[in-house]
């Protein structure tokens, strides 16, 4: 098992500040300061060369950060063949999940709860970035896992089918747009409200007018907004039509604060996957985690 301080030491070197490692462990600043120069004694050799306000490795901390990512997947390998061997083995570990807004938000809190219930000694961290950041994070060892929309070619990374959402268009219930049937011919007259550049929304929108010849730089976007929470509120008080994911919006279409608008002929889905990197894909508590948050939505199917 990875030492305290080898784990503050990796969290140091993977966000190369102590300020953040300090935020993101929750420990005191002075204590990872204590704790890393404690490594430097042992090793005889500074880790860290310190920068005003940033700091940077050295050779050794190069070289020791490098060792450690491999001893913590080896531990994790070890955990999982000690889980197959004795269910009652139930080590003390951090996972660090990655996910789009409509799985952080919307799908994954009571799957969360309900691992956490089962599994008291696994901690997680979950981050809700867009789904390119997602990817970016995990091949920087940032994140354990990931959940991304659709798949992008990257040749290592382990991509596992997770489930399925439609992305539909909204608008205002006092939009008169509500009452209009819609083609997709329509979009080059409508204002529309977009997501940033990145999201997985807004990719398989692309992908989707793409093959009905639509180009969406062609089609008159009067804003973009980060994050679905955001752009759910703009439509609400203005008279664009947006494209959100359904599961986003389930409680505002009750409500009918928000109104779907049928534009025939054009369907988007957009498929999620757990994403891992090569090499990790049977290690726990990853493999346990992906198979039960499986296991349970199948239940709900």
């Amino acid at each position: 098992m990875l030492s305290h301080k080898h784990e503050i030491f990796m969290e140091v070197a993977r966000l190369l500040s102590f300020t953040k490692a300090s935020q993101s462990l929750f420990i005191s600043q002075s204590a990872i300061s204590k704790q890393v120069k404690a490594l430097e004694e042992y090793y005889k050799t500074g880790l860290f060369e310190r920068l005003g306000n940033s700091v940077a490795l050295t050779p050794a901390g190069k070289m020791l950060y490098e060792k450690m990512l491999l001893a913590k997947q080896l531990q994790n390998e070890l955990y999982h063949e000690f889980k197959q061997l004795s269910e009652n083995f139930s080590p003390q570990v951090n996972m660090v999940l990655g996910a789009s807004t409509t799985i952080s938000l919307y799908i994954l809190p009571p799957v969360l709860s309900a691992y956490l219930q089962k599994n008291p000694n696994v901690q997680l961290t979950l981050k809700n970035r867009n789904s390119e950041n997602i990817l970016k994070a995990l091949l920087d060892h940032e994140l354990d896992l990931g959940i991304v929309e659709g798949i992008s070619k990257v040749s290592n990374v382990t991509y596992t089918p997770f489930l399925t959402d439609d992305v539909i268009a909204v608008c205002s219930s006092r939009n008169p747009l509500k009452k209009m049937q819609l083609e997709v011919k329509d979009l080059y007259d409508i204002p529309l409200a977009l997501r940033e550049r990145g999201s997985g929304t807004l990719a398989v929108l692309e992908d989707a007018l793409e093959r009905k010849k639509i180009r969406l730089s062609e089609l008159p976007i009067k804003i973009r907004l980060g994050g679905t929470e955001a752009l759910k509120n703009f439509v609400r008080v203005d008279t664009c039509l947006s494209f959100l994911p359904r599961q986003a919006v389930l409680k505002e279409l009750e409500s009918g604060e928000l109104v779907e608008v049928p534009i025939a002929d054009l369907h988007v889905r957009r498929s999620f996957n757990f994403i891992q990197r090569k090499g990790t894909e049977n290690n726990f508590p990853y493999k346990d985690f992906i198979q039960f948050t499986k296991r349970h939505y199948s239940k709900m199917a």
